[in-house]
């Protein structure tokens, strides 16, 4: 048995894909997200397996091993978009909502069974009228429908890190050690990975043009993916929701006009107690504003913010507050997420000292970590979004 070098690297990255998958099973930290992780790494591992299987020809020694990785496509996706959610929430469990993700997969084993039973010889023949164009109705079927499956899985995967990321902001003021931008890499990578297969496929069946080894590419496509994956997931900190944040944001109702009914109502019988109160807290107005003001000068006079790891749950112990209560005040008292309201703070400090002449003798970047900001490219893109210039062009405009 002889291989080329593109099947030696898509064996590697399948024995590779085995040592990860063992690292991620015996890590401890959030251990529901190591082991999807894991169980993805030994799916997309087999898969390739295969791959050098057909390859090398080894149907005919070993037909037992014939078909036992067609319905792992169907496996891709539903691993990779669990897996970012429990990478998002270190306390996520896998409730029995979520094995339905799993149905297309034991379905296409089920139509399968029959073949997997078949005698060696039994197989070999099934195998040989397929090659011929011997294909059941029921692969027919599935060959399509495991594209829409991972298409359809990437982009929700991608469409949930996205309002992650934006729920970050509630509770850090610094999202460099709490997002998922790597999975969102993750998610553009097999996105493309996807569309690769696709296009191969759709090229090949409309006979537009015959791609030489576009199986195999794909293949060495997913190798290169593993050992992303891999290393990222394996260095990568833990990632998770703010533990105490213990209620969702509140959002305020929106103020309808009363009916004629209403106005009656409160004419004939006036209410105990004027101040509406928030929705689900019970939070009235006036404790909202008092809340409101004590933010506002803790924020002038002790300036929390010029901590760069700083936390809604640190701001609302120094108000002997809740992060609930806190953020229902930044929501509907502000119009700011927390990130929002503390990075502007730090922004405006940048803006003084620039203005002061700080910026002859100290670097902006300097500038910016004294005022609490954790990297240069979050510097960057808030100052920009809370003032529509870049610091330099700031600094150009005042003359510093």
């Amino acid at each position: 048995m002889t291989l080329d070098w593109l099947y030696l690297i898509i064996l590697f990255g399948a024995i590779q894909g085995v040592f990860l998958t063992v690292a991620l099973v015996t890590k401890r930290r959030n251990r529901t997200a190591n082991k999807l992780l894991a169980a993805a790494m030994l799916v997309f591992s087999v898969g390739m397996a295969s791959t050098v299987y057909h390859a090398a020809g080894l149907e005919q020694r070993f037909p037992h091993f014939f078909g036992w990785a067609y319905p792992l496509p169907f496996l891709y996706g539903p691993l990779v978009y669990l897996y970012a959610r429990a990478a998002a929430d270190r306390d996520y469990r896998l409730t029995r909502r979520d094995t339905f993700h799993f149905v297309p997969f034991l379905v296409v084993v089920l139509l399968g069974i029959p073949i997997y039973l078949m005698s060696g010889a039994d197989k070999i023949a099934w195998y040989r009228s397929l090659v011929a164009g011997d294909i059941p109705l029921w692969i027919r079927i599935a060959d399509p429908l495991k594209y829409v499956s991972g298409m359809a899985y990437i982009w929700a995967t991608i469409a949930f890190l996205r309002r992650h990321r934006e729920n970050v902001k509630k509770s850090y003021s610094s999202t460099e050690r709490v997002n998922l931008r790597w999975l969102l890499w993750l998610g553009g990578s097999a996105t493309a990975i996807w569309l690769m297969a696709i296009g191969i496929a759709l090229a090949e069946s409309t006979g537009w043009v015959r791609i030489s080894r576009g199986d195999d590419f794909v293949a060495l496509a997913i190798a290169l993916f593993i050992y992303g994956i891999g290393y990222m997931g394996l260095r990568q900190p833990e990632v998770f929701r703010f533990e105490t944040a213990e209620y969702p944001i509140a959002v305020a109702k929106p103020v309808q006009a009363p009916s004629v009914m209403a106005v009656a109502s409160v004419t004939a019988a006036p209410a105990e107690n004027s101040e509406p109160a928030y929705e689900r807290s019970g939070l009235s107005d006036a404790e909202a504003r008092r809340l409101k003001e004590q933010l506002l000068a803790l924020m002038d006079a002790e300036r929390p913010w010029k901590n760069s790891e700083l936390t809604l749950a640190d701001l609302a112990e120094r108000l002997s507050t809740t992060p609930h209560k806190l953020s229902e005040v930044l929501n509907t008292g502000i119009g700011e997420t927390f990130y929002d309201f503390v990075n502007g703070y730090r922004v405006r400090e940048v803006q003084r000292r620039i203005a002061a002449g700080d910026g002859r003798t100290l670097k902006i970047l300097s500038l910016a970590l004294d005022a609490g900001f954790a990297s240069k490219s979050t510097f960057n893109q808030v100052f920009k979004k809370h003032t529509s210039q870049t610091p330099s062009d700031f600094r150009q405009t005042v003359g510093a």
